[in-house]
C-alpha cells in the first residue's frame, strides 16, 4: 500500500473505522497478497521498496539491510509481519509480548494522533509463539519486546521461550544489577537491550552505562515519550531535541530510536547524532508507508554519489528508432493511409475503396495514426528512461524499459493470427530486438536506487500524492485499454459505433473483399499492442520514479503524453468519428493527464532539500 494509494484513498476510511478494524483489514489484506505465489512480486512492483545495498550495516553482529524497522506498536496482533519484509525495512520488531493476552483496548486514530492503550496490546506468548513458527523462514532480523512484567520468573519464562525465534532481546524491566547479572548468567549469547523513554534514559545514564561495561546488555532502545490521557497515551510529535541530547550523553553505547519519526529529516537527525538503528511506530501511521522507501533514499542522498554507467545508450537508440518509426507511420496515415503491399494484399488500390466507401480510409487512418501517435509517444518514455535512469545505473528504469519492450515484442504474435502480417513491421521487429538485446546486455550492472532530495511532509509532496495516483490510474487505464483494443481485433474487429461511423456491416465489408477486415484487425492490433507498451512506461514510471526535484519525470509526462493524445483525440475530429461514448475512455484518460501534471508539478519542481 504505497503513499498514493494511502493517503489519497485507504487513509480516510480506515481512520475512521473503529477499534483495530481498519489495521486489520489493511495488515491482513497485505499478508495475505504476500503469501500467495507471486504476491511479494507484486508488492514489490507496487513499491519498489527493496533498500539498496549500499545501506547495509552490522548491529551487534546482525547484518541488517537498512537502518529502518519498524515498531511492533504498528502490528501488535502480527497480522502484517509476511508483508513489512516486502516495504523497505532493515528488520522488524515483535511485541511487547505477555504472558497472557492484552487485547481490551486497541490503538485509534483521534484528530490526526494515534493514541495507545496505556497497557499496549498482545496477543500473549501462546498465540506469538504460532505465529513466529509460521514465519520461520523470515528473510529479515527479529527483535522481539518482553512486556514489563512484576514476577522475574515470568520474565525469564518469556525469554527462554522466545529466544530461538529472535536475533536480540528488548526488555522493558529496569533490573537491579543482580538481577541482570543472573540473567546474563543463564542466556550469556543472548543479545539483550534496554528499553527506556527517553527522559528516563537521561536520568539513568549512570545506570545504563555501568550495565553495558558490565556486559548485562549489549545496547539501549530509547524510547518516545508518551503522554496519558486517561486509559490512552499519545506521542507528541516534537520530541527531536531531546531525543538528540540523549543520543549524544549515550553515544558509546548501541542505540536504537523507538518512535518519534515522522518524516525523513527526523530520521537523519538521529542517525547523524549517535542512533545506529530506528524503529517506525506512530510516525509509520500518520505519514504512510512510503515512510521507510523515503528514509532509505534520503539516507543515500546523503551518502552515496551518482555514477554514470555504460550501455544506456542502447537502450535510447531503440526509444529512438520507435520513435522515427512512429513518425514515419504517422506521415503515411496522414497522406496515402494505405502503402503499396497493403494495395496488394487487398489487390484493390485506394482509389478503388474511396469511391466505394471513403469512409473506409478515413476509419483505417485513424487507427493508423493514433498508432503512429502511440509510437512516438512510447519512444519519447524509452529515451528518457534510458537517458536520466539506465545511464545512471537506475535498476527500476531499466526494470521498466525490459517490462515494456518483451510484452511489446510479444505483440508480433497478435499480427500473425490475423492473416495478414506486412514485410515492414517483420522489418522493424527485426531492427528493434537486437537493439534492445544489445541495451538489456549491456546494462546488467544496473542495480543502483533513486536517491532523494525529499526531507518533509511538505504539502507539495502531499499534493504529490494524488497527481502519483491519476498517473498510476493512467497507466492502468492505457494498458487496460490496449487488452480491451486487442480481444476486441481478435473477435468481434468493430465495436457497434464504428460499424455507425462506417455505414456497412461486416458482412458487407466482406463482399468488397475478404482480406480487408484482417487488415483493420492488423492495424488494431498493433494499436492495442502499442498501447499496452505505453501504459506499462506510463504505469512503472509513475510507480518508481516520483522523487522530489527530478523534473526530468515531469517533462517525460507533459511531452510524452501530447503525441498519444494529439493523436488519438485531434484524429477522431479530423475524420468526423465524434460519437461521445467512443471518446468518452480517451476524454477520462485526458482528464488524468492534466490532474496527474497539474498536482505533481510543485512536488517535481522543488529542488530543495525540504
Amino acid at each position: 500500500m504505497p503513499d498514493w494509494s494511502y493517503h489519497p484513498l485507504f487513509k480516510p476510511i480506515v481512520s475512521r473505522l473503529p477499534g483495530s478494524m481498519g489495521r486489520e483489514f489493511i495488515h491482513r489484506g497485505m499478508s495475505f497478497i504476500a503469501s500467495v505465489p507471486g504476491g511479494s512480486r507484486f508488492i514489490e512492483f507496487l513499491g519498489h521498496m527493496a533498500p539498496s545495498n549500499h545501506l547495509k550495516r552490522d548491529f551487534l553482529g546482525i547484518p541488517i539491510a537498512s537502518p529502518v524497522g519498524l515498531s511492533g506498536k504498528v502490528d501488535p496482533q502480527l497480522t502484517g509481519t509476511c508483508a513489512f519484509s516486502h516495504l523497505g525495512f532493515g528488520f522488524i520488531e515483535i511485541g511487547p509480548v505477555t504472558l497472557e493476552p492484552h487485547l481490551e483496548r486497541h490503538a485509534s486514530f483521534q484528530n490526526e494522533q494515534i493514541f495507545f492503550p496505556n497497557s499496549l496490546e498482545s496477543i500473549g506468548l501462546e498465540k506469538t509463539i504460532r505465529k513466529l513458527q509460521q514465519i520461520q523462514t523470515y528473510d529479515k532480523p527479529l527483535f522481539i519486546r518482553i512486556a514489563k512484567t512484576d514476577s522475574l520468573k515470568e520474565l525469564f519464562l518469556l525469554i527462554e521461550s522466545l529466544i530461538p525465534f529472535s536475533d536480540g532481546i528488548i526488555i522493558e524491566d529496569a533490573l537491579n544489577i543482580e538481577q541482570f547479572e543472573e540473567l546474563r548468567a543463564i542466556h550469556g549469547n543472548t543479545r539483550i537491550l534496554l528499553s527506556m523513554p527517553v527522559t528516563k534514559a537521561k536520568e539513568s545514564r549512570a545506570y545504563i552505562e555501568q550495565l553495558f561495561r558490565c556486559g548485562f546488555i549489549d545496547g539501549i532502545v530509547l524510547e518516545e515519550n508518551f503522554m496519558k490521557q486517561g486509559e490512552m497515551k499519545f506521542s507528541p510529535k516534537d520530541q527531536t531535541s531531546e531525543m538528540v541530547l540523549a543520543l549524544k550523553e549515550l553515544s558509546d553505547i548501541p542505540t536504537i530510536v523507538s518512535g518519534a519519526i515522522y518524516e525523513p529529516n527526523d530520521a537523519l537527525l538521529y542517525l547523524e547524532h549517535g542512533a545506529d538503528l530506528l524503529f517506525l511506530s506512530s510516525g509509520y501511521v500518520m505519514t504512510g508507508p512510503g515512510l521507510p522507501k523515503r528514509i532509505n533514499e534520503a539516507l543515500l542522498d546523503h551518502e552515496h554519489t551518482q555514477v554514470e554507467h555504460s550501455g544506456w545508450q542502447w537502450y535510447w537508440l531503440f526509444g529512438f528508432f520507435i520513435f522515427v518509426g512512429g513518425l514515419l507511420a504517422l506521415g503515411f496515415s496522414m497522406t496515402s493511409v494505405i502503402l503499396s503491399y497493403d494495395e496488394a494484399f487487398l489487390q484493390l488500390t485506394r482509389e478503388q475503396i474511396v469511391a466505394l466507401n471513403p469512409k473506409i480510409i478515413n476509419f483505417m487512418a485513424h487507427d493508423r495514426m493514433t498508432l503512429a501517435g502511440t509510437m512516438i509517444s512510447g519512444g519519447l518514455l524509452y529515451m528518457q528512461l534510458a537517458r536520466n535512469g539506465v545511464r545512471y545505473g537506475i535498476h527500476w528504469a531499466r526494470k521498466a524499459i525490459n517490462i515494456a519492450a518483451i510484452i511489446g515484442f510479444f505483440g508480433i504474435l497478435f499480427f500473425i493470427g490475423y492473416g495478414y502480417f506486412d514485410w515492414l513491421h517483420g522489418l522493424f521487429w527485426a531492427i528493434l530486438l537486437p537493439v534492445f538485446y544489445l541495451g538489456w546486455k549491456k546494462t546488467k550492472n544496473a542495480r543502483e536506487v533513486s536517491t532523494s532530495i525529499n526531507r518533509t511532509n511538505h504539502p507539495a509532496w502531499k499534493k504529490g500524492t494524488w497527481g502519483q495516483l491519476a498517473f498510476v490510474i493512467l497507466g492502468f487505464a492505457f494498458i487496460l485499454g490496449g487488452i480491451v483494443i486487442s480481444t476486441i481485433g481478435i473477435t468481434n474487429v468493430f465495436v457497434s459505433t464504428d460499424i455507425l461511423y462506417i455505414c456497412m456491416t461486416p458482412e458487407q465489408l466482406n463482399a468488397m473483399t475478404e482480406k480487408l477486415i484482417p487488415v483493420i484487425a492488423h492495424d488494431r492490433a498493433g494499436f492495442g499492442g502499442a498501447l499496452i507498451s505505453v501504459g506499462l512506461l506510463v504505469l512503472t514510471l509513475s510507480l518508481w520514479g516520483f522523487h522530489q526535484g527530478e523534473r526530468w519525470v515531469w517533462y517525460t509526462f507533459l511531452i510524452g503524453g501530447i503525441p498519444a493524445f494529439s493523436a488519438g483525440l485531434l484524429t477522431h475530429f479530423f475524420i468526423g468519428y465524434t460519437t461521445f461514448i467512443h471518446l468518452l475512455p480517451a476524454y477520462i484518460a485526458f482528464g488524468l493527464y492534466i490532474v496527474g501534471l497539474v498536482l505533481s508539478k510543485d512536488f517535481f519542481f522543488e529542488t530543495r532539500k525540504i
